[in-house]
């Protein structure tokens, strides 16, 4: 038996490093590479993997927004996702958009294989330290545009450049401000983007 697979990886280096590392198991194959998340709905179309393994953070697209993606066309095809981030926030994410496994890419070889297994047999795979910080955090507390709002305060935009790029009244941003803060209990927009970072919301 081979479990084939899609490799979604923006970082040229890694994505070699990947494959050839993928390559030393026998039992694992990779069948294609992508470096965009908005390229994997049209990679698993072509290439029917059995698995993909990707990246949280790519251009054009989330590995989390490409797995809803996929399953919004009903597609199945069991997802790793991987992320260089120790922070817990996107595993409630990973999980509500239909991913069956989240990990570190800081695993090792030997816990890497197990979990494409483990996944491709249609088990949940979740790194043990995400999995116990996920639960001390709890979900992610703010809404869509409360975080579209928050990223274009961390991007050094003001309330009226950030009202002009979403379409939203200054005052309206200057409520959304106002809930985040409060939801993150935090006592400034620089503590509440420190916050969210930090639990992997941002």
């Amino acid at each position: 038996m081979t479990i084939t697979v899609l490799l979604a990886e923006d970082v040229a280096l890694l994505a070699d490093a990947f494959e050839v590392l993928l390559s030393t198991d026998p039992d694992v194959e990779v069948v294609g590479r992508v470096s965009r998340g908005d390229e994997v709905c049209d990679a698993v179309s072509r290439l029917r993997p059995d698995l993909i393994l990707m990246d949280i953070d790519m251009p054009g697209m989330t590995g989390i927004a490409a797995t809803a993606a996929l399953r919004a066309m009903n597609d199945r095809t069991p997802v790793l996702l991987l992320t260089a981030l120790p922070g817990s926030g996107h595993v409630h994410d990973a999980l509500a958009a239909g991913a069956n496994g989240y990990l570190l890419k800081s695993t090792d070889a030997v816990h890497l294989f197990a979990g494409i297994k483990a996944v491709y047999s249609k088990h949940t795979v979740i790194d043990p330290a995400l999995a116990a910080e996920a639960l001390r955090a709890g979900p992610n507390p703010l809404r869509d545009r409360e975080l579209d709002v928050l990223r274009l305060v961390d991007q050094g935009l003001s309330t009226k450049q950030i009202g002009e790029r979403l379409f939203l009244s200054p005052g309206t941003v200057r409520n959304y401000l106002s809930s985040i803060i409060t939801k993150l209990d935090a006592s400034s927009r620089l503590e509440a983007i420190k916050s969210a970072r930090e639990n992997g919301w941002l």
